[in-house]
Parts: C-alpha cells; sequence; structure tokens
C-alpha cells in the first residue's frame, strides 16, 4: 500500500493517512495543482492554511549513540527548504518534542507555494510520531501537506472508517489504515515569529507547562478573541469547526438538572408531537452517572446515557469518536459536560466549544466562520 500511495502522491493525487492526532489527507506540498485538489475535496476556503509534514531522521533517533549536533544537524536539512530563518528556541522544540504532535509557526521561505499558507508571511511545519506516516513521508521523499481527512468544518477522523464515511464512493482516495489515532485530537500550534515571546495559536496534547518543563521555554496563551487579533492564521482557528450535524450543547456538571429542566421547557413550548430523543454524554466517576430526581418530570425529552472517560488523555482521544457516534444515532440533541477547566484539558475543550458553535444540520459549510 505504501508504494501504491507513492505513486499517486507523485501523479498528483491526494491520499488519507494517519497521524498520531487525526487522520491527514495528503498532497504533494511542491505540487500546487495537487494542493488545490485538497482544498477542493475538502471544500475547504483557500484562504485558511495548511500544515506541512516532514521526515523525521528516524535512523539518527533510534541511535543511542547520536549526538545532539549530528541530530541537529540533520533537521536542520530537513526543515531549511521551508523556513526563512530558524531561531533557537525553534529547534529546542524540534529536539524535545519532534516526532510528535507539535507544530511551529515559522517564517516562510519565499518558495514556499502561496496555496499552502493562505497568502501569509508564515509556514506551519510539524513531523508527526504515527510509524505509518513516516514511512510514508520517507518512501515518498518529499514533504506533505495534511489538512484533516474531513469535510471542512466537521468531525475530524480518527479512524480509518471516518474517512471513509466522510468521502464514500464518490471518492478515489486511498486511505492508509493505521488504526486508531493516539491521541484523538489535532496538534499543539505555537508561533515563533513574533518579536515578543513564543505564543499558543492552538491547544493540543502538548501543554505550555510540558514545554516548559522539557525546554525552559516560557508559551504566551491568550484568550481567542486576542489570538485573532494578533496572531497569523493557523488550522482550526475559525469559531466553528469539528462540527456533527446533530445539534450539540455542553452543561455543566454541577447544573445538569437544571440544563436538563430549562431544556425540556423550552422543548415542551415549541409543541413537538413526539419526545426528542436526546443523546447525554456523562462523566465516568466511582458515584455513578448522574441521574435525574425522582421529583424531575422530563416529559418532552427521552435520554439516552452514554459515558464518557473521566480522565483528559482519555476523553481527548475518545472525542471525535464519540461525537461521530452520537451524530450517527440521528439524536435531536448531543448534550455532552464542559471538560474542567486546567490546560490538560485546554485542547479538548477548545474542540467542543467550536463544535457546539458550529452544529446542526445547516452547517454544511462553515467557511463564513
Amino acid at each position: 500500500m505504501i508504494a501504491e500511495a507513492v505513486r499517486r502522491l507523485k501523479n498528483g493525487d491526494i491520499v488519507a493517512f494517519p497521524t498520531e492526532t487525526v487522520y491527514g489527507l495528503g498532497a504533494d506540498a511542491t505540487n500546487n495543482l495537487a494542493i488545490q485538489k485538497i482544498y477542493a475535496a475538502k471544500g475547504r476556503p483557500s484562504h485558511h492554511p495548511l500544515i506541512v509534514h516532514l521526515a523525521a531522521p528516524m535512523t539518527l533517533l533510534a541511535n543511542a549513540k547520536t549526538t545532539t549536533d549530528v541530530l541537529t544537524d540533520a533537521w536542520l536539512k530537513i526543515i531549511s527548504p521551508w523556513v526563512r530563518d530558524l531561531p533557537p528556541a525553534a529547534m529546542q522544540l524540534i529536539l524535545a518534542f519532534w516526532p510528535g504532535p507539535l507544530t511551529l509557526v515559522l517564517k516562510k521561505d519565499k518558495h514556499v507555494l502561496d496555496t499552502i499558507t493562505g497568502g501569509q508571511s508564515t509556514v506551519a511545519i510539524r513531523s508527526p510520531s504515527h510509524p505509518l506516516a513516516q514511512e510514508l513521508l520517507t518512501a515518498f521523499g518529499e514533504a506533505l501537506v495534511a489538512p484533516s481527512a474531513n469535510r471542512f468544518g466537521k468531525v475530524s477522523p480518527t479512524r480509518a472508517a471516518d474517512v471513509y464515511a466522510e468521502f464514500g464512493n464518490e471518492s478515489e482516495i486511498l486511505v492508509l489504515d493505521g488504526g486508531d489515532c493516539e491521541f484523538g485530537i489535532e496538534s499543539t500550534i505555537v508561533d515563533l515569529t513574533g518579536s515578543d515571546g513564543i505564543r499558543l495559536l492552538r491547544p493540543g496534547m502538548i501543554t505550555p507547562s510540558s514545554i516548559y518543563a522539557k525546554t525552559g521555554l516560557q508559551i504566551d496563551t491568550f484568550t481567542p478573541s486576542e489570538q485573532e487579533a494578533v496572531s497569523p492564521r493557523v488550522s482550526g482557528s475559525f469559531k466553528a469547526h469539528y462540527a456533527p450535524n446533530t445539534p450539540l450543547q455542553l452543561y455543566q456538571t454541577d447544573k445538569l438538572n437544571t440544563s436538563l429542566n430549562e431544556l425540556d421547557t423550552q422543548i415542551a413550548k415549541q409543541n413537538h408531537l413526539r419526545k426528542l430523543r436526546i443523546g447525554l454524554g456523562a462523566w465516568e466517576s466511582t458515584t455513578g452517572l448522574p441521574t435525574v430526581p425522582p421529583n424531575i418530570a422530563l416529559n418532552s425529552i427521552q435520554l439516552e446515557i452514554v459515558t464518557l472517560p473521566s480522565d483528559h488523555v482519555g476523553f481527548a482521544n475518545s472525542l471525535y469518536r464519540t461525537l461521530r457516534d452520537l451524530d450517527q444515532q440521528n439524536y435531536d440533541i448531543i448534550l455532552l459536560p464542559t471538560p474542567p477547566t486546567g490546560e490538560v484539558w485546554d485542547g479538548a475543550r477548545d474542540r467542543l466549544q467550536r463544535a457546539a458553535f458550529g452544529s446542526g444540520p445547516s452547517s454544511a459549510s462553515q467557511a463564513s466562520n
């Protein structure tokens, strides 16, 4: 399958492949026409930039005797065609976290295609850690651009079956099946192009604290409105994204019963001829699932409870799978708990909030957002 994937990529076609985060829709990063096929397949706006995926020097990484200087030189050779300058902090991050779910935004080399960057002066690059992704990149011999392998604005795929479900028989896209993705949400993105420090543009499983612990580098964080005002455009930055077709609402765990009462009252006023089916996600816990007290009469809704992992790693890993599975159950509404505060939950919370904002049957395209 790798040989066939390489043949198609060299022919200017697109290939879906697994990364440790989500499945990506890959094309030759030096082929303008191939890149445009990605935008067309996804329905992605042309000004929304892509991430360049690079092969890692795996032989050197596997050798315990490889020195930092040798590894640094190897990474510089891989990265130099894509960036205009590489600040020392960037190499610190690369040595600490690559290959892995960390994307760096840097000043682009003049040869980088505008179709990759959305016309910006910056380029986003990363090296995925999934072995099949690395095998493909190494065999292909060139970088790949690879946004998530789904229609733009919709739920990202974490299984090969999700990619097939997304594009169906209408497409001849080759899908490399690498099993379930390890992390389940997209990479952390940091911007190293500013003069005032390193900025977090998209939260993920690599947190500012983990970056500081490994490198001593301080990562500046912003509110969403502040980020939109000062940051380069990056993947997953629209307010509506990762969205199921079923309307998705979030609730505070300690206010579940109040939320259910309000929803029940709201639906009753709409004079539906039947009870509406609600897919309710509830945290796993030693005390059991949240229950509706006997004195609460839910006259207009029928609850069907789904358990969710209560740890941040398990929840992030299962988030998109849960959204896709619930979306296929023909619920009228999906209710999921807002993740707890704290930076280890920031990635999952970010994805859920964008998913809720863009959810519903009228959100087939989120380009306007």
